[in-house]
């Protein structure tokens, strides 16, 4: 399987399954001589790990990362840094009634079929549980990125937006709730939102905000590489996600030039920030914000029709542990990615010029 890897100097290779030993990773290209604070990543595992309230799964993994190199005395050497999060709380058996079936809009059908075989105990490797040792590797990019600001949050879930410009909300209340919403009166309509689906044996997806503050100048590698075009890469990585849009995103295409266009101040900012903090593939100072769209989980505890090895027509009904809506759980796996990307361009930069 190729595709395990992201990242060019600031390098995450990931393996693992969902049901298997462990989860984990080799972070390459980290630089020697960065005090890492263990806890704050620890913390960032703790985010994203099932069973943390309600309205997401219950499988309960304490998601324990383990690191086995790179690390010495708390800070990086220089050579890779290898971890492993151990996986104990498997239910394997709740997957045995789709050994031999194709659940709708999952990978079942499409792994299969590329590769012979598939591990159908939660999904295998195609299961978001792998997102895990991504934010590992996102908390030790946050940490290089010491000066950078990255926060992520809920914008909506279903028919629940919130309406507030970013620059209205008070990013410490993102963690103040369950969905991750910084506006509290907004939180409890999308709590109140997932908890009614839920009941329903139904799903129901979501938006992420993210928005990356006091990025310098500079970063981007056109033409092929533009920052926000690894953003997007780096967003449409993660499961169920189905769109991304920066800045003014498909509004902008409603749009004159005249309307569009960021005027200049003397000092180099603009006046406005529709370009979303990116020009020409390259960061212009300005603060850098998108979204990111994530489909409803596609088991559902209802019964459907699917189709099974011998293309047959069956009927199924979902069983198991899952999430009625991805989106509180996926706010910290949106910050991590980002904060590969910026890692890695980070230390692309240093190279452009004398």
């Amino acid at each position: 399987m190729a595709g395990n890897s992201f990242g060019k100097l600031f390098k995450l290779t990931t393996f693992g399954e969902s049901h298997g030993v462990a989860i984990g990773g080799v972070i390459e290209g980290c630089p020697s001589g960065l005090k890492l604070d263990l806890e704050a990543i620890q913390n960032e595992l703790n985010r994203r790990k099932p069973g943390q309230s309600k309205i997401v799964t219950q499988r309960k993994e304490p998601d324990t990362v383990e690191f086995y190199s790179g690390i010495f005395e708390g800070v990086t050497t220089g050579t890779p840094i290898g971890f492993a999060i151990h996986n104990t709380n498997q239910k394997s058996k709740d997957y045995s009634h789709i050994k031999n079936v194709y659940r709708p809009s999952h990978a079942d059908y499409t792994y299969d079929k590329k590769y012979g075989v598939r591990d159908y105990r939660g999904g295998g490797r195609s299961s978001a549980r792998e997102t895990a040792s991504r934010v590992v590797a996102g908390a030790i990019a946050k940490q290089l990125l010491a000066s950078i600001k990255i926060n992520a949050f809920t914008s909506s879930v279903g028919d629940v937006f919130l309406d507030k410009p970013y620059q209205d909300l008070d990013f410490s209340k993102i963690e103040s709730n369950v969905i991750r919403c910084p506006d509290e009166a907004t939180a409890e309509q999308m709590i109140s939102k997932v908890q009614e689906i839920k009941k329903q044996g139904d799903t129901i997806g979501g938006t992420i905000t993210c928005v990356l503050q006091n990025v310098p100048v500079g970063l981007g590698e056109p033409v092929f590489d533009k920052l926000h075009a690894e953003l997007g890469k780096a967003m449409l990585s993660i499961n169920a996600v189905k769109g991304f849009e920066y800045g003014s995103g498909f509004c902008g295409a409603r749009m004159k030039g005249s309307e569009h266009n960021d005027l200049f101040n003397e000092d180099g900012s603009t006046k406005t920030n529709l370009s979303g903090g990116v020009q020409g593939g390259i960061s212009n100072g300005m603060d850098i914000y998108f979204r990111v769209a994530f489909k409803p989980v596609a088991t559902v505890i209802q019964k459907q029709d699917a189709l099974d090895s011998s293309g047959n027509i069956v009927e199924m009904q979902g069983k198991g542990r899952h999430d009625p809506c991805v989106v509180p759980r996926a706010v910290p796996i949106v910050e991590a990615m980002a904060a590969l990307v910026l890692a890695d361009y980070v230390l692309l930069d240093r190279v452009s010029r004398l």
